[in-house]
Parts: structure tokens; C-alpha cells; sequence
């Protein structure tokens, strides 16, 4: 006999279908849930950091190293090459000036100078033998002039008696013309004889001024000759402390090759990097303090060096005031250079955010502090402590300025401890 079955109200097939269809449901709610409404997300407030906006003083800084330098540096070069003979101090040595650092021998030179002195004094004995002999000539001279000036006296005398004679009739014309022409003659080369003595004198200054001349030329080659030797021997050119000494005994020096340096102590200078990007900002008077042995140091730019390499330029910075105790050549400065005056401005403190958002946006915290969401902002300047904002939050607020790296993209934090 047949027996009725009852159908099962729940079946295997049944159970899968109804399944089927609710996870799509839930999958098409969640989707809408994630696309149409605020996507959140739980976030323990003891892993976060939470910074409150105020208003107060800021100014525009950026950090920057500076390495201590002497306030002034003179290099030390070889004037003349040679080789190392000695050295009379070691790097550090506190120098006075002209007191010697090293010793460098050059046989050209020293050969050099001794023939130039050789040819100062041929010039020399050459230049007396002349005056002597122009001295001889001029006494030679000097005679042939007193003799016919005694010449001529005594044809003055016996033509003056003559023509008295001659005039009383006591003597012929003949014997007084001879007295005459005597007379005349003489006189006449008296007056050839200064001439020729005149002339003599003028050539004997000629002769001797050119051989002075060539003389003091020479004597001038002889002094530089001597400087150059005098070179060998490097001295200190001022008082300071010798540094760099690159010298070693039996080295060979060329001409110009840098030697050391001698630092000057009577105060010292920082000369600080700086990212080109900024060159257009930079100028003379700027500031800029750094903390040394707990105690804060102004500086001041003194000098811009436009010249840029690998993407940055340099200043030459000096301290205001007061310079740190124990501070050394060197030594390395981390320096907080202001590129603006100090202004009231609302202040947004530092932090990760900043890497997402790149400033655009940021976690606000509502006024119950149970949970944080998007708003746009807008930052200025900003220095290595706080950013400087322009729109989007007031004083009071506060933020979330931890990193937002795991938050992907979230429109609300929910916030719990």
C-alpha cells in the first residue's frame, strides 16, 4: 500500500538559494554602504596623535649646517718650487709673522743669483774704470786749457807792448802785425779749447748717468734675484695658527703649489650650505641663532656666494654679540636660518599627515572628541616646528597630525581609548 511522503518545507537546494540571494543583498548594501555614505574607520586614541591650532608668533625658518671657520684665512703658497730641507714647526704651531715654517732649496735659483751678482760688480768695477778715465781726460783737458791761457796772456802782453812801440814809431809794422796775429791766434784757441772742454764734460755726464743707469738696473736684478732665493725660506706673512701644513721633507714643491694656511684668531665665521631653491630669498642682514652648551647664538649674513654646485650655494655667516666658549675650527653648527620677520598667524603643529595630504586636507576632531573627519585647508609658510595656516581651521581646533598612512581612504575616524 502506498504510503504519502511530506514534502520538506526546507530543502538542501532551498537553503543554498535563500543564502545565495541574502549575501548578495548584503554585499549590494555594503557596497552602497562604502560608495554612497562616509567610510569609516576605528582608531585608538592612544595611537594617535592629536594637536590643538593656536595662534601665536611665527616666523619662516629653515635648517641649515654651518662649519666654523676662522674669520680670516691667508694661504700659503710656494713662491719658488724647490725641495723640502727642513721644516721648522708642525700644524698647529701658533705663528708669529715672518717667524720661518720651512725651508726649500733650488739650485737654478741659488746658480742664478750668484751670477747676477757676478755681473753687478763687473758693471760695477767697469762703470769706475770709466769715471776714472773720463776724470784723466777731463784733467788732460783742463791743462791743454791752462796752458794756452798762458799762452795767451803772454801774446796779450807782447802785442800790447808792440802796438805801444808801434805807435811811437819805435818798431815796425811787421814785428807788431806778428804780435797781433799771435794775439788773435791764441785767443781763438782758447775759445776751441772751451768748447772742447765743454763738450767733454756733457759726454763725460752722458757716459757716466747711462753707466749708473745700467749699473742700478742690474743692482735691481740682483735685489730681486735675492728675493727670490729669500723665498726659499717660507715665512708666516701674519700672527695666527698654522694649519694645513702639506709639506714634508725631501718633497719637491712646484711653483704655486699650495703649501697650508694660517688662520687668523681674532674671531671666527660660519660658512653654511644652502638649497638653491632658496637663493632668491637669501640676502645680506638675515639671521639665524643655533643652541651651543645650552645656550642660544644670533648670526648674521655677511656675504652671499651666488655660485651654485650639486643644487646648493653658501654664506658666510658672523656671530652677534657674544661667541661661544670652546667653539672650534670646524666644528659643525645646526643652524636655524630665518627668512622672515616674526608675525601673529594661526599655528598648525608638524607631523606625518603631511606625506598623504600634502597639506591639502586634514582629520578634524569634533567638538565631542568621539570622532575625527575630513576638511580642506590651506597652509602657507612653515618652519621646522609648525605650518602656517591660511584657511580651513581656527584657534581651538584640534587635528589629527600623526600619519595617515594606514588610513587609506577614509572619510571618517571614529575615535575611541
Amino acid at each position: 500500500m502506498d504510503r504519502v511522503i511530506a514534502k520538506k518545507k526546507w530543502s538542501r537546494k532551498r537553503i543554498l538559494t535563500i543564502a545565495g540571494i541574502v549575501g548578495i543583498i548584503v554585499l549590494i548594501g555594503l557596497s552602497y554602504y562604502y560608495t554612497s555614505g562616509n567610510s569609516k574607520l576605528n582608531v585608538d586614541t592612544d595611537r594617535i596623535t592629536i594637536s590643538e591650532i593656536k595662534k601665536g608668533t611665527f616666523q619662516e625658518t629653515i635648517p641649515v649646517n654651518g662649519i666654523v671657520l676662522p674669520l680670516k684665512t691667508i694661504y700659503l703658497d710656494a713662491v719658488e718650487g724647490g725641495r723640502v730641507e727642513e721644516r721648522y714647526v708642525d700644524d698647529g704651531a701658533i705663528m708669529k709673522k715672518d717667524q720661518p715654517i720651512l725651508r726649500l732649496s733650488n739650485t737654478d735659483l741659488q746658480l742664478g743669483l750668484v751670477t747676477q751678482e757676478t755681473n753687478v760688480y763687473n758693471l760695477l768695477t767697469q762703470m769706475q774704470i770709466s769715471k776714472n778715465a773720463a776724470q784723466q781726460n777731463t784733467v788732460s783737458k783742463l791743462n791743454q786749457m791752462t796752458d794756452v791761457q798762458s799762452l795767451l796772456k803772454e801774446a796779450e802782453r807782447v802785442y800790447k807792448l808792440d802796438k805801444y812801440l808801434y805807435d811811437k814809431k819805435a818798431i815796425g809794422s811787421q814785428e807788431y802785425q806778428q804780435a797781433l796775429n799771435n794775439y788773435n791766434y791764441y785767443k781763438q784757441k782758447e775759445n776751441l779749447t772751451e768748447q772742447i772742454l765743454q763738450q767733454d764734460s756733457v759726454s763725460t755726464r752722458q757716459q757716466l748717468q747711462q753707466a749708473r743707469q745700467s749699473f742700478e738696473g742690474s743692482q735691481n736684478a740682483l735685489n730681486v734675484m735675492r728675493e727670490k732665493v729669500g723665498d726659499l725660506i717660507v715665512r708666516a706673512p701674519i700672527d695666527g695658527q698654522l694649519t694645513s701644513l702639506d709639506a714634508e721633507v725631501g718633497q719637491s714643491k712646484n711653483k704655486g703649489e699650495r703649501l697650508g694656511q694660517i688662520d687668523v684668531l681674532s674671531g671666527y665665521k660660519v660658512r653654511v650650505d644652502v638649497d638653491e631653491h632658496y637663493l632668491s630669498r637669501i640676502f645680506l642682514g638675515l639671521t639665524g641663532t643655533f643652541d651651543f652648551a645650552d645656550t642660544s647664538y644670533k648670526l648674521v649674513i655677511k656675504k652671499v656666494y651666488s655660485q651654485i654646485a650639486n643644487g646648493r650655494f653658501q654664506v658666510d655667516m658672523e656671530f652677534v654679540g657674544k661667541v661661544p666658549k670652546g667653539i672650534r675650527r670646524g666644528q659643525t653648527l645646526q643652524i636655524l636660518l630665518a627668512l622672515s620677520d616674526e608675525r601673529q598667524a594661526i599655528l598648525l603643529p608638524k607631523g606625518g599627515f603631511y606625506q598623504q595630504t600634502g597639506g591639502n586636507w586634514i582629520f578634524k576632531v569634533s567638538d565631542d572628541g568621539k570622532r575625527a573627519y575630513k576638511v580642506d585647508i590651506q597652509l602657507g609658510m612653515y618652519n621646522t616646528d609648525v605650518y602656517e595656516v591660511l584657511a580651513g581651521l581656527k584657534p581651538g581646533d584640534k587635528v589629527v597630525t600623526s600619519s595617515y598612512e594606514n588610513y587609506g581612504n577614509m572619510q571618517e575616524l571614529v575615535l575611541s581609548k
